[in-house]
């Protein structure tokens, strides 16, 4: 365990960027193989605004990373943060950084966005993607980005977790987002079993629904206890789910990068049914 920490702790920009860019591509080769849904559409044209809020998510990452390597230098200095108040052997202070990590830079954050207004219409833009696939995972408007790296930076901060730690979480964070969002057909016994551990496909993708109350469910993103503890956990049969969002559902406007820029201070709209 210490020497995984040691591992990810020497990460360099080029490993981290590597881990991006081959979990899409191995992601998006699997969704070729075994669809969930076979979706009437161009794959790479599809992929490219997400790709390009990808690029903005990992330039606003960048940006702020020194502030989470003076975060983690200053607790781990001054032995601040709950992880170093107790006396944990490294295999719990791992699990245990890791489930905090992803309750505070995850979940609570994401849930966060769906109860405050300005805040949801800023993450309407990873939501208004009407054909949900691996791509999708880093599909936030660069407003978002900034959000959820704030929280990432308090957790570190509350928990008081070493970089080590902390870009083991990121990693693990990028690889299950690109995981859960991927378009593949999992056998529904293995994906139930998996999802009581981890968020999987079928259970992520009930939150893509384009109406409540799924929408407001599902809110995880590494590991599935906040959801089931918290009582937001829901399931649905995946082949039922709609993705979009009832009140931003033209398709052809979800597909546009500058209407998505602007998403967060458009007015809101009817809902629309189907």
């Amino acid at each position: 365990m210490q020497n995984l920490i040691i591992f990810f702790e020497n990460l360099t920009s080029l490993q981290r960027s590597l881990i991006l860019v081959g979990g899409i591509t191995f992601f998006w080769s699997i969704e070729s193989l075994i669809p969930l849904f076979n979706f009437d559409y161009k794959k790479l044209k599809h992929a490219i605004p997400n790709l390009f809020f990808t690029i903005t998510t990992v330039i606003v990452n960048f940006s702020l990373a020194f502030l989470l390597l003076l975060i983690s230098d200053f607790v781990v200095l001054n032995n601040f943060g709950l992880l170093n108040y107790f006396d944990l052997s490294i295999s719990v202070y791992l699990i245990l950084g890791l489930l905090l990590l992803d309750f505070i830079g995850a979940y609570l954050p994401h849930l966060i966005q769906h109860k405050v207004k300005f805040l949801w219409k800023i993450h309407l833009v990873h939501h208004s993607d009407h054909k949900v696939d691996t791509t999708t995972a880093n599909r936030h408007h660069p407003l978002e980005s900034v959000i959820r790296y704030l929280f990432t930076l308090l957790g570190v901060l509350v928990l008081g977790a070493n970089m080590g730690l902390v870009l083991l979480y990121q990693s693990l964070s990028v690889v299950l987002s690109q995981f859960n969002h991927a378009n593949i057909n999992i056998n529904s016994s293995i994906d139930k079993f998996l999802s009581y551990v981890i968020v999987t496909p079928n259970m992520h993708k009930v939150h893509h629904h384009y109406v409540m109350p799924y929408t407001d469910s599902n809110y995880g993103n590494i590991f599935s206890i906040w959801d089931r503890i918290l009582g937001t956990f829901k399931s649905l049969n995946p082949y039922k789910i709609i993705y979009g969002v009832d009140t931003f559902f033209n398709e052809k406007e979800n597909e546009s990068i500058k209407n998505l820029l602007y998403r967060p201070f458009e007015k809101s709209k009817s809902p629309t049914k189907i």
